[in-house]
């Protein structure tokens, strides 16, 4: 399958805004609209963590009863989280604004937050916004509306792909937020896409878990899974093609370029991680199960003291074995290989003879790092992308909320 790629997002059938309401410091956009012209298919993915923002919880609830979906609002600044009965009361009263300046039901209406723990969402700054944003909805502010969810995050991340099913030409896109925070048990960070596409409930649901599970689920910047964590999507049925269904033809073409979307998106995310200076691939193979390497490769990539020598440019690969032996998972450590960047430097769990420590180290001081890590068990494998941790993520995490 053939897919178009485009960094800029226009999707048919959606209209998007972006603004500044005060949450954060004056003239810095906080909040964003997505709306749908026609009644949306939904689905989600939401965090795993026990303490859940309300945005969690009552998208949860409105996903279950299967009503189709017309807008998502959006909040940065502040997470609602750990904010009680009114953090529920906010939630409820914000869909209601929405759902009464865009002439649609409640039930039409999902939200979302991200920011601060624990502070009282200014709701009434929100309020004072929602007919502004309504007001400012357009096909094309796609940009405006990434920069309204951002946080620590230095860039917006935007992404959409188009192909041809049938004769019918289906769009996929959205936008995405995450810096710090990043260790999905699901996906830690938000996420909001949408799609010309005619598909069942059932199936976009199932896509929509298949992409993340491979992308997002994949990316890991500090090992910390967040309270506020989802991914959304919407689909409007305007290509009128046939209805994709699971298991079908057009269902594996869906998802493979849903995938694609997901998975630039998530690595917009790693490359973007707070105080990041490589993008680092973690591949574990020759594993027993791909579980397996899923669980030793997170084991490595979340390592303090693989990610600081990442930082460093220090291929101290010591760090990453006492890693992948503290994992929980059973490997044999007489064989083991580890390459950086292609080159060899570990077989049979030692390492190999005149290594070039000058040509190792000029490779680790890439912005992209591989390291292929084969256990030599099994076939299976699996990737987890990462970050190193610096200096700065350090001072941003020390100075959050001050």
């Amino acid at each position: 399958m053939k897919l178009k790629n485009s960094k800029s997002v226009t999707i048919p059938g959606f209209k998007v805004a972006g603004i500044a309401c005060g949450i954060k410091a004056s003239g810095i956009k906080d909040l964003a609209l997505i709306y749908s012209d026609l009644p949306a298919v939904a689905a989600g993915v939401f965090t795993k963590n026990q303490v859940k923002a309300p945005s969690v919880t009552l998208n949860e609830t409105i996903l279950d009863q299967g009503h189709p979906i017309r807008a998502i609002v959006v909040n940065s600044g502040n997470a609602n989280a750990c904010t009680g009965k009114p953090g529920m009361v906010h939630c409820r009263t914000v869909i209601e604004s929405v759902a009464k300046h865009l002439g649609i039901a409640v039930n039409e209406v999902l939200v979302a937050s991200t920011g601060v723990i624990g502070v009282p969402l200014p709701v009434e700054k929100i309020l004072y916004g929602l007919p502004h944003l309504t007001r400012h909805l357009s096909s094309k502010s796609w940009e405006f509306a990434a920069e309204g969810i951002l946080t620590t995050d230095l860039v917006p991340k935007m992404k959409s792909v188009e192909f041809t099913l049938g004769k019918k030409k289906i769009s996929i896109g959205g936008i995405a937020k995450g810096s710090g925070m990043i260790a999905p048990n699901m996906a830690t960070m938000l996420g909001f896409l949408a799609t010309n596409a005619s598909i069942s409930k059932a199936a976009l649901q199932k896509a929509l878990a298949l992409a993340v599970g491979d992308t997002f689920n994949r990316i890991t910047v500090d090992g910390e899974c967040s309270t506020n964590d989802m991914v959304l999507i919407l689909a409007n049925g305007k290509a009128d093609n046939t209805e994709i269904t699971p298991g079908s033809k057009a269902f594996d073409q869906f998802t493979e370029a849903l995938t694609a979307v997901c998975r630039d998106l998530s690595f917009m995310i790693v490359k973007d991680g707070e105080g990041a200076s490589k993008f680092v691939t973690i591949l574990v193979e020759g594993a027993k199960s791909r579980e397996d390497a899923e669980v030793l490769g997170k084991r490595v990539a979340n390592s303090l003291l693989v990610k600081t020598a990442l930082f460093g440019a220090d291929p101290n690969w010591g760090r990453i074995v006492c890693a992948l032996g503290d994992a929980g998972v059973s490997i044999k450590p007489d064989k083991v290989e580890i390459a950086f960047n292609g080159m060899a430097i570990v077989k049979d769990g030692m390492p190999l003879p005149d290594i070039s420590m000058a040509k190792l180290k000029k490779k680790m001081k890439c912005r992209e790092v591989e390291i292929v890590l084969n256990l030599n068990l099994g076939k299976a494998s699996c990737p987890t992308y990462t970050c190193d941790l610096s200096y700065d993520y350090v001072r941003i995490n020390a100075e959050y909320t001050t």
